[in-house]
């Protein structure tokens, strides 16, 4: 089988080119890819050659952990048959190729047990799930909190921030330096972060990814508070000691989503307690795929851009 996938062939070097796919064996499926979104955390830093030593890392690679699609080949026993929509967190099925997260394709091959499947009325808005579940992996993992404050009003903050509505939660503050993102709440407020003298969070959640900003988490904390680092981080992490030990700072790290965070997802959004609507800025068509990393990366108005492999000729 060929398939179109998005091909990085070293920082900043992109296009789109086609593949040979391994073939599928028992347990796998294969899936048209309708949709795949582009990340602005992980993806970014393979695209600017400033992502850190990484399993798997290396050149020529097909990016992407966020694809939906339907399923056109199902080996007996998997559960799933053709015409069931799915969203894929990538696949590594392109021989040569690093499929790192190889979810940017027309068509892959994966194991059944890697996919959930979605409502196919989520259309492009099913690319979103990992993010979506990355977001509830911080919220319920072992021994957390919920956010009082989020910093980034980008999607993954405003996941976090519908998330923990959902929860049951008290409404969060969101700070934004950028005022084309401080639009967009449903449910809370978002405000610039020197529009806010509160000094006593309980809990503050970091989805901007700005390593510079712990002690300014540090200044906001209360005695005994939590700082939860959820972005990704390429340079060292430092903070003054000092005022961190005087209010007994403590700090969590938040990783990538689990299995049961993509299907507790999917069933939060199924049962109408999380929405994924607005999230979405652009959609461009996947031939466009060079221009439209760039426009992902470097155009503060995207939130999320999404490749449409369906209309991809």
């Amino acid at each position: 089988m060929i398939a179109n996938a998005v091909i990085l062939q070293g920082p900043k070097t992109l296009g789109v080119g086609q593949l040979a796919l391994t073939d599928p064996g028992p347990g796998d499926l294969v899936v048209d890819v309708r949709h795949s979104g582009i990340s602005t955390g992980t993806e970014k830093l393979f695209w600017s050659g400033q992502m850190p030593p990484f399993p798997g890392m290396g050149y020529p690679l097909v990016p992407g952990y966020e694809a939906a699609g339907e399923v056109v080949e199902a080996a007996q026993g998997t559960g799933y048959k053709p015409g069931d929509i799915v969203f894929v967190p990538g696949a590594n099925c392109y021989g040569e190729v690093k499929g790192l997260f190889g979810g940017a394709a027309s068509r892959l091959v994966t194991a059944a047990d890697r996919v959930v499947r979605i409502d196919q009325a989520l259309k492009a808005e099913g690319a979103l799930l990992a993010l979506a579940a990355t977001a509830r992996h911080a919220l319920a993992g072992m021994n957390t909190r919920l956010p009082e404050l989020i910093i980034g009003h980008g999607v993954f903050g405003r996941l976090l921030a519908r998330l923990t509505i959902a929860a049951g939660g008290a409404a969060p503050t969101v700070w934004e330096i950028n005022p084309a993102r401080q639009s967009g709440a449903m449910g809370y407020t978002v405000i610039h972060p020197d529009a806010d003298e509160r000094r006593d969070y309980g809990c503050i959640f970091d989805a901007s990814g700005v390593s510079s900003l712990l002690d300014t988490m540090v200044s906001r904390l209360a005695k005994g508070g939590e700082i939860v680092l959820a972005g990704f981080y390429p340079e060292p992490l430092q903070f003054a000691f000092p005022p961190a030990f005087m209010r007994e700072a403590r700090f969590r790290i938040a990783a990538e989503w689990t299995p049961a965070d993509l299907i507790a997802t999917r069933d939060l959004i199924d049962h109408g307690a999380l929405s994924l609507a607005g999230l979405i800025t652009h959609t461009v068509s996947a031939t466009q795929a060079e221009d439209a990393y760039q426009t992902a990366f470097e155009d503060p108005a995207c939130l999320k851009m999404i490749l449409d492999w369906e209309n991809a000729a």
